[in-house]
């Protein structure tokens, strides 16, 4: 089946390959004396032996001041024990060789970054478990200090700064990893969707699909649809179009097309008009089908109606113009048919001709009324039925006979739709 979809811009590249760290230059350590990292380096190694009992420490921590720690420990809690730990090693380690273990606390912390991303964790929250974690070790590092040596505690003033720019380059990478990944799941879940539209417009949706399409289009499966075709010359025509064709209290799911705009209409009731829209702008409205499934049929419907619309603009709902829908779904056999009724006008002068067909136009219109025709054009009703005599006599068909007044309906219709 040929594709009746294309996006009116090529599916957008996948915002970078999978995160990585980007080199980001740490500020060179501050001068401290040999005494202030010898303390420094003593507390540490103490908290690296008992970095257990530090992980418990800081998971109490997050559980009593961060809700969304509190609600990962319920739903995970070895999990995310175990993260903490490896980012306390890491915090820890950076203490004793700054330079040996960078790469790997950098690892460590946009990997964190990026799967709390992914778990959907508030950003708020992994930053502030950050800063949490930075004060518990500081804190750690002088209640050791203070209970082994408590004459070295104010030495360890001179490496505060070493610790917070520690923590605040790590929160600033934290940051990084989760925007980064944000983006890319927000692009990998707004592709998903254009593909799932685009699949179901086009009436290609496996049946395995359908219930993740009805998911993320928040659309019922099993729901009554119609599906409306938007078409403007340009792009801000097109956006004023899908606005003319909003229709309040309804929901619709738009998908952005090469040259033409479709809603997915839920309906939960008969569809309200949409606004008139603007001049040059054309609104096709399909028929009802039953479920998501049946969608690519509706879209089908849509672009019948679409076809139908004068190209000045306007509104065309397909169940009200089934006739033209008819010579539209045939092409080949309307032109047939404009060409077997019309053929004996070929022969009249082209402005003779068109006098004879817009005069049958507007008799038709008027439904049979040679006085409201002629109003419509300007002369007298005599002059109406002349030319519908002379019509008749040109083609041999009488607009009195049922048969030859639907064929001559249809031939006209062909001839406006197919320029027959």
């Amino acid at each position: 089946m040929q594709q009746a979809l294309r996006p009116r811009t090529a599916f957008r590249t996948a915002p970078g390959a999978a995160p990585q760290p980007q080199p980001r230059t740490r500020p060179g350590r501050s001068l401290i004396d040999a005494d202030a990292l010898r303390v420094l380096h003593r507390a540490a190694r103490v908290l690296l032996a008992d970095l257990p009992e530090l992980t418990d420490r800081l998971v109490a921590v997050l559980q009593d001041h961060e809700p969304a720690y509190r609600a990962a420990m319920e739903n995970d809690p070895a999990t995310t024990w175990q993260e903490v730990q490896r980012s306390l090693r890491h915090s820890v380690a950076s203490l004793l060789d700054p330079r040996g273990t960078r790469d790997a606390a950098r690892r460590c912390t946009w990997r964190i970054g990026a799967t709390r991303a992914e778990q959907g964790l508030p950003l708020d929250a992994l930053l502030h478990a950050f800063r949490l974690g930075g004060s518990l070790v500081w804190q750690s590092l002088v209640e050791e200090t203070s209970r082994t040596a408590p004459e070295d505690v104010r030495l360890l003033v001179h490496v505060a700064s070493d610790v917070w720019n520690f923590v605040d380059e790590h929160c600033t990478l934290v940051a990084d990893a989760y925007r980064q990944t944000e983006r890319q799941l927000t692009w990998r879940r707004e592709n998903r969707v254009r593909l799932l539209t685009a699949a179901l417009l086009d009436g290609a949706a496996r049946i395995a699909d359908l219930p993740e399409a009805a998911r993320v289009l928040e659309l019922p499966e099993r729901g009554r649809y119609v599906v409306v075709a938007v078409a403007g010359g340009t792009a801000e025509e097109c956006a004023r179009a899908r606005t003319a064709a909003a229709f309040d209290g309804v929901r619709v799911h738009w998908h952005t097309g090469a040259d033409v705009d479709y809603g997915i209409v839920l309906l939960e009731g008969d569809l309200p008009d949409p606004a008139f829209p603007h001049a040059g702008v054309r609104i096709g409205v399909g028929g009802a089908v039953e479920g998501l499934a049946a969608v690519g049929d509706a879209r089908r419907l849509a672009d019948t109606a679409l076809r139908i619309c004068p190209d000045e603009g306007g509104t065309v709902r397909l169940a009200e113009h089934l006739p033209a829908a008819l010579v539209i779904a045939g092409p080949e056999l309307g032109t047939a048919l404009a060409d077997q009724v019309l053929g004996p006008l070929s022969g009249l002068e082209p402005a003779d001709r068109d006098v004879l067909l817009d005069t049958l136009r507007a008799w038709l219109d008027c439904d049979g009324s040679a006085q409201r025709a002629g109003r419509r054009l300007y002369c007298h009703r005599n002059t109406v039925l002349n030319r519908i005599r002379r019509f008749e006599q040109l083609t041999g068909r009488s607009l009195s006979r049922p048969s030859d007044l639907v064929e001559i309906s249809l031939a006209l219709t062909a001839r406006r739709l197919l320029g027959r």
